[in-house]
Parts: structure tokens; C-alpha cells; sequence
């Protein structure tokens, strides 16, 4: 089991605004937002998780990051997001909508740039079907 190196991402001041202290973000809550504004998607089915948040997700829990990275680098924030799109739903437009909500998200909240936001569709989801019972 590898550990999750836990940093945080620095919240620059804007100009013209008193400096109070030091704001850090971490790597969590910006994968908190990214799923979120993900499943807000019209076409998206789910994203991807492990085998724990599967188990964490059965036993009622909600697991908001889930299929979601975030990476904090030299050349900017990049987010990678790992989903299954329904059937019938134009990869494309879905894909291209969920990059859109996704940054539109991380900058309203917490006013960091997203470099790149890059979708994985890892899957086509169908409707589950509904048993009929003939008596």
C-alpha cells in the first residue's frame, strides 16, 4: 500500500487585499470539488474508485473524490478525472462539459488556475434493467 504524500496547495493573496495569513488547500478538497462538479454532469454514469471506496460506499459513506487526482506542479494545477459515461450520451459533449464544470468549479472556490483537466472514460454505463415478475 503506497502513502499518500499529504501536501498543500498555497492560496495567494489577490492584490489589493490585506495579507491575515497563510491559506492551504489540500489535495482532498480540491478532489472533493472536481467529483462533485463531475456527477453534477448531465451523461456522466459514475467515477471510477477503488476497491475501498466501493466498500466505504456500500456501507453508506460517500465518497466525493473518488476517480479523481489532482497534481500541484511548477507549471500549474493539472486534474485527471476517471468516469463512465451513460449510453447514449455523446462522449464528447460530456467529456468537454465536465472539463468545463470541473474548472469553473475549482476557480469559484478557491480561485486556483487549473492548467489541465484532463477526462478518462474508462466505460459505458446502461441502464439497469427491471425485473419483471410474472406470476
Amino acid at each position: 500500500m503506497t502513502d499518500k504524500t499529504v501536501t498543500a496547495y498555497l492560496q495567494i493573496t489577490p492584490l489589493g487585499k490585506e495579507e491575515l495569513g497563510k491559506i492551504e488547500i489540500a489535495p482532498e478538497v480540491l478532489e472533493v470539488i472536481a467529483g462533485i462538479a463531475t456527477t453534477d454532469v448531465e451523461g456522466v454514469g459514475a467515477t471510477r474508485g477503488s476497491f475501498a471506496s466501493g466498500v466505504a460506499e456500500r456501507l453508506g459513506k460517500k465518497v466525493h473524490g473518488k476517480g479523481i487526482k489532482t497534481e500541484l506542479t511548477e507549471r500549474g494545477l493539472f486534474v485527471e478525472i476517471y468516469c463512465t459515461v451513460k449510453y447514449g450520451a455523446s462522449i464528447p459533449k460530456v467529456a468537454k462539459e465536465v472539463q468545463n464544470q470541473v474548472r469553473q468549479a475549482i476557480l469559484n472556490m478557491t480561485s486556483l488556475e487549473t492548467q489541465e483537466v484532463n477526462v478518462h472514460i474508462t466505460g459505458v454505463q446502461f441502464e439497469a434493467q427491471k425485473e419483471t415478475i410474472i406470476e
